[in-house]
């Protein structure tokens, strides 16, 4: 039963619908790709939240494809191993031992509470890592040293993406599912590869040219020197933000997928705080602004 003070009296219920109504009708058979991570993937309130937004999305006839991370998940299951999860610049060092964790709690655990909890909220939710129908090839990630270019880091089986094959998430949204993709690719000799999911969202969005790329975090967006949120901006005033310091740290691989896939012809990408509940719905469905959206121009 709903309690009073969060019940929606139906005069505004009908105004939601009604601003909602042109964004359903300008995105409709538009594919969004989302990359779901940050609390909205371990705070229980907030995965059911996600999983309604996906299933509704998909009934107003817009095509959701999920990109999952699971950084957390990887770093408990390692610890539960007794071994230690190592970083060289942010990446993690990916060895044999710890691909196989990466695999199993990424195409096993994770992805497939992602698709049960899709199922739950009346979805249908297909799980998929790289490998299937060769949908990601990779091949192994030479990262070069920040402070010197010339020396590289071997960071195991870390991979860069080599190209996307879209045919199997194409015929799998034709068919009305939901695509969970985990961040997992495969190289030459048929070895895995731990890929950034930001990277894989971005790259996938370019491939299926998405109407639009929505990256989850936990974060209310691009914020300005005095902490307010950025609610738009180009790729030239990130460009300024960056000389100047105000972008730093971990936004800022998160921001060149994002500019990467704005140039490459995804309409605009939304760096959305994926603590508030519903906020990619309301972000896509109202005038509201719930995040940073960035576009090419």
């Amino acid at each position: 039963m709903t309690t009073p003070s969060l019940s929606i009296a139906p005069r505004d219920k009908a105004e939601i619908l009604a601003q909602a109504l042109p964004y359903i009708r300008k995105f409709h058979g538009k594919t969004m790709v989302i990359k779901y991570g940050g609390n909205a993937m371990t705070d229980p309130e907030l995965q059911a939240d996600f999983a309604e937004d996906v299933v509704l999305l998909k009934l107003v006839g817009i095509n959701p494809v999920v990109v999952h991370g699971g950084g957390p998940q990887i770093e408990n299951a390692l610890k539960r191993l007794g071994k230690e999860g190592k970083f060289v610049q942010g990446m993690r060092v990916t060895d044999s031992e710890t691909m196989e964790v990466v695999e199993w709690v990424l195409a096993g655990e994770v992805q497939q509470d992602i698709v049960g909890l899709i199922n739950q909220a009346g979805g249908k939710a297909v799980g998929l890592t790289g490998r299937d129908g060769g949908l990601i090839r990779a091949q192994k990630l030479k990262l070069k040293d920040n402070k010197d270019p010339s020396v590289e880091h071997d960071v195991g089986q870390v991979g860069d993406i080599l190209s996307i094959d879209p045919s199997v998430v194409k015929a799998l949204q034709d068919d009305a599912f939901i695509p969970v993709v985990s961040p997992i690719g495969f190289g030459e000799n048929n070895e895995s590869y731990n890929i950034n999911a930001d990277v894989v969202a971005s790259k996938l969005a370019t491939v299926l040219q998405a109407e639009k790329l929505m990256l989850l975090t936990n974060i209310p967006g691009v914020l300005d020197k005095q902490g307010q949120l950025l609610t738009e901006l180009t790729s030239r005033q990130i460009d300024d933000l960056i000389e100047d310091g105000t972008i730093s740290g971990g936004m800022l691989p998160k921001l060149a997928g994002a500019i990467d896939a704005a140039k490459s012809g995804v309409n605009a990408v939304h760096i959305v705080d994926g603590r508030v509940p519903h906020a990619m719905l309301l972000e896509i469905l109202t005038d509201t602004a719930y995040g940073t959206m960035i576009r090419s121009y």
